[in-house]
């Protein structure tokens, strides 16, 4: 197989350069699916999915794009030489980890669960700022390093609201409650909130427009979908709402993008003897196997030293989002050798500069 080293010429434009085809991404990967999705909660809060329909995603989107980061983390070539921590000691120290809270369930439980809660409209943000960040390399976009900076903290906004404003995780753990309970706290966040929500809708928009007539040239707009739909699931939803439905489309976009990284890196190996096709349904069925395996099964085995099914599934659902979080902090990183980077600057442009 002839491996093609020459890289594409990026053309500056609005629509961006894509994965599969605008369709795909924009609703996929952009998150337009999850912008329908929550017009028909707002207008069916009630039954609008099932919760058989619910759980049916839940398993194939967000179970399977947590096995994912796994399955990738041991495919992607080097990082059993890069990586021995992530690879070899973390699962072990995780696991280790979770009998601790599960031995200890009533004391540490809560923490562990507050913890995986403030963390993840984190996580979230900070995809939705590297999809921002990659489309717009991807599309002749060269961010400045201001505008990068601008785009962080517009990425960050949902999770700066959720941190203020959501009971039981963020600064509600973390401070005391004595202080929490005063009347002047709560209308100072309030006000913080309200703040924040506003800005939180116009800030994409200013941006967008700040980077238009800079000399980059215009971002793609599936940049702004990314950041504009993972602030809706927070800014527009119910608190509980905003949990379940950002963990079932942050994992599609998850999906998308791994299996697609997966696939490339693949199939441009010199010594690939498989179709895309194969190697798309490979890794995605691995991901969805470990994800029902470590959801469905590893609870069960906690019910054998006396643990409620319902308290250890909660327990382990946590440490595996907390083991999620630290592996991907690590696996998307875009180094000079690093095989995502090769991949990016193989198929989409010359040698791009600090993304990450």
């Amino acid at each position: 197989m002839t491996r093609n080293t020459t890289p594409a010429t990026p053309t500056t434009t609005t629509v961006g350069r894509c994965f599969v085809n605008p369709t795909f991404d924009y609703l996929v990967i952009g998150g337009g699916l999850s912008l329908m999705a929550t017009a028909a909660i707002l207008l069916s809060p009630v039954g609008w999915v099932g919760p058989a329909g619910l759980a049916f995603l839940i398993l194939f989107s967000n179970g399977a794009h947590f096995g994912a980061s796994t399955v990738r983390l041991y495919t992607k070539r080097g990082t059993s030489e890069s990586l021995p921590f992530l690879t070899m000691a973390l699962p072990l120290v995780t696991l280790a980890a979770l009998t601790l809270v599960v031995w200890h369930a009533e004391s540490l439980g809560p923490h562990l669960q507050s913890l995986y809660l403030s963390w993840s409209p984190y996580h979230y943000a900070a995809q939705a700022y590297g999809i921002a960040v990659m489309y717009s390399y991807r599309s002749g976009c060269r961010l400045a390093p201001t505008d990068k900076k601008l785009l962080w903290w517009v990425a960050m906004l949902p999770f700066f609201y959720n941190f203020l404003s959501a009971k039981r995780v963020g600064l509600d753990w973390l401070a005391p409650a004595a202080f929490m309970a005063q009347p002047a706290v709560g209308e100072i966040l309030a006000a913080i909130g309200t703040l924040l929500t506003a800005v939180a809708f116009a800030a994409p928009v200013l941006l967008y427009l700040r980077v238009w007539r800079g000399s980059a040239g215009p971002m793609p707009l599936i940049s702004i979908l990314a950041l504009v739909s993972n602030g809706v699931w927070w800014f527009v939803l119910s608190s509980l709402d905003a949990f379940v439905w950002a963990t079932v489309f942050h994992g599609l976009q998850y999906l998308a993008l791994v299996v697609i990284f997966h696939i490339r890196e693949r199939v441009s190996s010199p010594a690939n003897q498989r179709g895309a096709i194969y190697h798309g349904v490979w890794f995605y069925g691995a991901s969805l196997l470990l994800g029902y395996g470590v959801f469905q099964c590893l609870p069960l085995g906690y019910t054998f030293a006396g643990v409620g099914l319902v308290e250890g599934t909660l327990l382990v659902a946590a440490t595996v989002n907390v083991h999620h979080f630290i592996v991907d902090a690590y696996i998307w990183r875009l180094g000079q050798d690093d095989t995502n980077r090769q991949v990016v600057e193989e198929e989409f442009g010359p040698r791009l500069e600090a993304i990450a």
